[in-house]
């Protein structure tokens, strides 16, 4: 039974396992800062009875 190469196995799975980590945080950090910047501010109308009644009449 090789013991070194199970050692250096683990070493590697240990490895990409943690660069695994690593690219998840990034891509929800990346996820974040793509939602908040496409967030779009309410638009508020000088006038509030626009937009308050809807004709349904063809």
């Amino acid at each position: 039974m090789d013991i070194s190469g199970s050692a250096a196995s683990s070493t590697l799975e240990i490895k990409s396992l943690q660069l695994a980590k690593s690219q998840q945080k990034a891509e929800g950090q990346a996820t974040l800062e793509l939602l908040e910047a496409a967030e779009t501010p309410k638009a508020t109308s000088a006038n509030p009875a626009i937009g308050s009644s809807i004709d349904t009449y063809a």
